[in-house]
């Protein structure tokens, strides 16, 4: 990958990341089954696809209707970053009264009821269209061609990272994420990606009128 399209291929990636690292039903399902060994690439592999596939739609779609109009990218940049804030801040709360991500319960045993869990997880989460559709493809219209190709690459690559790691290295996972020191540490790095990510928009908008 060149250069000019590494920077929002990691600017994709980290954004993804920080957004899809948190504890919640989804995470905990994956590291179950990754607990007991079951069907775990066809799940890894369902929430990657399933992510991609809103970041692309979020990407070529809101991303192209906002690229369209110069007043509304600019107001999309400014809500994206009070977005990425008001993210950020929850992350430092995480951060300051930590949980632990908990993986009781019996795993799915067979491959047709797993799948069908995961996608009930997966798609009957509102969260995850405010997260892939709406912020990312909005502020994929910040790139043109083939940089917002890579943005959305970027994106849809921490999923991947995240839920393969996470099932995969379940049994080596598990003690460290029922941890609330590791939440912490994890939730505290969260916050300082999204506030960057969130400044950095910031100045793209207000930096020429300061200049």
């Amino acid at each position: 990958m060149t250069l000019p399209l590494a920077a929002p291929a990691l600017e994709g990636f980290l954004l993804g990341a920080s957004l899809i690292i948190a504890i919640g039903a989804q995470n905990a399902f994956v590291l179950r089954q990754g607990l007991a060994r079951r069907h775990v690439f066809a799940v890894a592999a369902f929430c990657t696809l399933s992510d991609a596939v809103l970041i692309i739609a979020g990407v070529a779609g809101l991303g192209t209707l906002v690229q369209q109009s110069p007043l509304v990218l600019t107001v999309v940049t400014l809500a994206g970053a009070a977005f990425l804030f008001t993210y950020g801040a929850m992350a430092l709360r995480r951060a300051l009264h930590p949980g632990g991500l908990s993986a009781r319960g019996a795993a799915e045993s067979r491959l047709g009821p797993a799948l069908a869990t995961i996608a009930a997880l997966t798609f009957l989460n509102p969260h995850v269209y405010l997260d892939t559709v709406v912020l990312l493809g909005s502020l994929s219209a910040r790139h043109v061609g083939m940089e917002r190709v890579a943005f959305a690459a970027g994106a849809a690559s921490a999923s991947a990272v995240w839920f393969f790691s996470l099932g995969f290295g379940a049994r080596l996972a598990a003690p460290l994420f029922a941890r609330p020191s590791a939440w912490r540490v994890l939730d505290g790095l969260i916050a300082l990606v999204m506030a960057a990510i969130a400044t950095s928009l910031l100045w793209q908008v207000l930096g020429p009128l300061l200049s």
